[in-house]
């Protein structure tokens, strides 16, 4: 089972786990989530992601969720990434970690382009009246 772990600033990351294990209904092991503050170490924060990929990782491989591209979370994450054991995508949100989880036992790369595609897809606008929405284009 692919193991996932959400790096985000404060306690998004935590709110995010707990709305997954929410709609799904399930306990979720093989999920993990590291808050990082403001006056954090960068470098102490890289060690602790480190030690908790090593706790999800069961030969499977880890797909790294961070909240903004650029920022200390996907910083620390860029540099836990090693290409088709640990990999990493930007933005997470909601949609993006529940695809992810639904498809945590298909291999690694699937993960990921799951999690790419829930995230997009988990954007739309939507119309008045129009219980289903349409998507932003």
């Amino acid at each position: 089972m692919v193991g996932i772990l959400i790096v985000t600033h404060g306690n998004l990351g935590v709110t995010l786990a707990e709305c997954a294990q929410h709609i799904l209904q399930r306990e979720l092991p093989h999920l993990a989530v590291m808050a990082v503050d403001k006056n954090d170490d960068p470098d102490r924060k890289l060690a602790e992601a480190r030690e908790l990929v090593r706790g999800l990782d069961d030969g499977s491989g880890v797909l790294l969720l961070s909240d903004i591209f650029g920022g200390t979370p996907s910083n620390i994450a860029s540099r836990l990434i090693e290409p088709g054991r640990i990999e990493a995508v930007a933005g997470v949100s909601l949609p993006m970690l529940v695809r992810s989880l639904c498809y945590a036992g298909q291999p690694l790369e699937t993960v990921v382009s799951k999690a790419v595609t829930g995230g997009l897809e988990g954007v739309m606008y939507i119309v008045p009246g129009d219980a289903h929405g349409a998507s932003a284009s």
